[in-house]
């Protein structure tokens, strides 16, 4: 597949992506969520596809993004309903890529060094503005 398909093909999910993490703010933002849920609702995205992207490219990440996942909603999930829309979240993140890719390209590992900031950035945000 030449380079620009692939280009393409990357925009398109960062793009159903953006879609996604549109449309589910009013269906997940509730009165009583926190502030940065919608934060929250992201990473959980970005850490789905990295655990997806991650192993396609050979890496082998300790603990792995699935582990990752597990202690944030170990961490901020005690709602069942919240719960899950994080673990769809997370879901939607990994289905995005794995529909694409099969192999991993310049632009998988394009994508992954963009989510890796991405979290890297939505972390240091949380953590800063609201923790204790």
């Amino acid at each position: 597949m030449p380079l620009p398909r692939l280009i393409l093909l990357v925009l398109a999910v960062l793009m159903c992506s953006a879609f996604w993490a549109s449309s589910g703010q009013t269906q997940a933002r509730r009165d009583d969520a926190p502030p940065y849920e919608q934060d929250l609702m992201r990473l959980s995205e970005i850490l789905g596809a990295l655990h997806f992207l991650r192993p396609l490219c050979g890496a082998e990440d300790s603990p792995s993004w699935r582990t990752q996942m597990e202690d944030l909603l170990e961490s901020e999930t005690e709602d069942e309903n919240r719960r899950r829309r994080f673990i769809e979240r997370f879901n939607q993140g990994y289905r995005g890529f794995s529909a694409i890719y099969r192999d991993c390209t310049p632009s998988a590992r394009l994508a992954m060094g963009q989510y890796i900031e991405e979290g890297g950035a939505i972390v240091t945000r949380v953590t800063s503005r609201f923790s204790r």
